[in-house]
């Protein structure tokens, strides 16, 4: 009897202990990503990366007190987009066919009226010439809001398809972005078709960059099933192409920007088609722990209501010193803050790796500065990384590793001085998946943290 009730005692005692270990909820950290921080030697920059290139004192003095390591976000031979590439990154692995797709995140994101059983889809102006030949994929990158939305409303009023009682819904997003959102009321349309986007490809939902060539066109959408929910859809997705190629062509708008020298919002290239709501276990509940987040693009806004997870105002894209402050101030409140940082990667896109090293300057002055200004590191970590890399030789992602820099007072540094992707191969940390880097942080914090700290 007595030794039955030693081994209960001791069972029960492992149970605590397993607890406590487990316990998150006496952690504090900021988790950044560097959009498209991750880069490959550059002829432009001496053969070196923009990481490697740029004067970053701040960004030295965090790795110098920290551990480093590499990080493959989604999967070897996968150069994903950023939504599958995020999640991955915030702890979510999805099987192919789990993924609900980009266009349904972002068509959350921005607010638009989305239930099981309609399309969504993610789009980007784009610009032909007259033998549609896309002779920009982004029309310009910069597009002023007024003619993003005249051109949705006059697609929204004009395009009429086969199938009676379907509706569409066009939203300009930011820039170039668009979500587009097909219902058909009589019937359930599918995720399994291809993208019209000629860049990427759709693998059960996820997008993927593909390597592509200078000669691209506008693709037909084809069904990916031999189904009648699969044909109906591409037929409808082709409809929509077609039609609004025209309406676009003729719309009194792109006569206008023609005179100002604008380029033409030519057509919508439409990828990574979803169907369904995204199911998944909420971020707190997973992590155990409040976790909120710092975001501004329609996919990240959608990927924290997803996962339930609060974001805080913080201003616009660049106001780099307002959400470092936001994000330090949250460490009242919250265990960790979701940071995302846009910049590098636009550069990255557009093969500018002069721009993108002193990008990574400005944020190191403007971000890092103010926020290890406001934070005690005896007390809170920040974790550092990127959702993928943007080679700007490529002018597009890849599936090339990220730096991953673990810091604080109590983290022992493992010599890495400087967040790199050659410094990184050094590190401590070693190599890990993108969906094992929160949890990995956090047993690195949990066993080296000081009691009470």
């Amino acid at each position: 009897m007595i030794a039955n009730a030693l081994q209960d005692l001791k069972q029960r005692s492992k149970v605590l202990i397993n607890r406590y270990l487990m316990n998150n909820s006496d952690i504090h950290m900021i988790y950044v990503l560097l959009d498209g921080v991750g880069d490959l030697p550059h002829p432009d920059l001496d053969g070196k990366t923009p990481l490697e290139s740029a004067n970053t004192p701040i960004l030295d003095k965090i790795a110098s007190n920290g551990s480093s390591g590499e990080v493959i976000s989604v999967g070897k031979g996968i150069a994903p987009e950023s939504d599958i590439a995020v999640f991955n990154m915030l702890g979510y692995k999805f099987e192919h066919a789990d993924y609900a797709g980009r266009g349904v995140i972002e068509a959350i994101g921005v607010g638009i009226d989305f239930k099981d059983g309609d399309l969504a889809l993610r789009g980007n102006y784009s610009t032909l010439n007259e033998k549609e030949v896309i002779t920009d994929r982004r029309a310009g990158r910069q597009i002023e809001k007024e003619d993003a939305d005249g051109i949705a409303k006059e697609l929204e009023n004009k395009i009429k398809f086969s199938l009676p009682d379907t509706k569409i819904v066009v939203s300009p997003t930011i820039g170039h972005r668009v979500t587009v959102r097909i219902r058909a009321s009589a019937k359930k349309l599918s995720a399994r078709i291809t993208n019209t986007d000629p860049a990427y490809s759709n693998i059960g939902g996820m997008g993927v960059a593909k390597a592509v060539g200078e000669f691209l066109k506008i693709e037909k959408c084809l069904p990916l099933e031999d189904k009648e929910e699969s044909k109906l859809t591409a037929n409808l997705v082709n409809e929509f192409s077609e039609q609004s190629i025209k309406i676009m062509k003729n719309s009194e708008i792109n006569k206008k920007r023609k005179e100002q020298n604008k380029k033409q919002l030519s057509c919508i290239l439409l990828r990574d088609a979803g169907n369904k709501y995204p199911d998944v276990v909420p971020i707190n509940e997973k992590h155990e722990m409040k976790f909120s987040c710092i975001v501004d693009m329609p996919v990240e806004l959608g990927i924290s209501e997803v996962l339930k997870m609060e974001a805080f105002e913080a201003g616009g894209l660049t106001d780099y010193e307002e959400k470092a402050k936001v994000a330090a101030k949250a460490m009242e409140t919250q265990n960790a803050i979701y940071v995302h940082l846009k910049g590098p990667d636009e550069f990255g896109h557009d093969g500018d790796a002069i721009g993108k090293m002193k990008n990574i300057e400005e944020i190191d002055q403007r971000f890092f500065k103010t926020l290890v200004e406001n934070i005690d590191s005896n007390k809170v970590a920040i974790i550092i990384s990127a959702d993928h890399s943007t080679p700007c030789i490529n002018k597009g992602h890849s599936d090339d590793p990220v730096p991953v820099v673990v810091s604080a007072d109590f983290i022992k540094n493992d010599g890495t001085t400087r967040m790199t992707e050659e410094q990184a191969k050094k590190g401590s940390i070693g190599l890990l998946q993108g969906s094992e880097v929160v949890t990995k942080s956090l047993e690195l914090i949990r066993s080296q943290i000081k009691p009470n700290h």
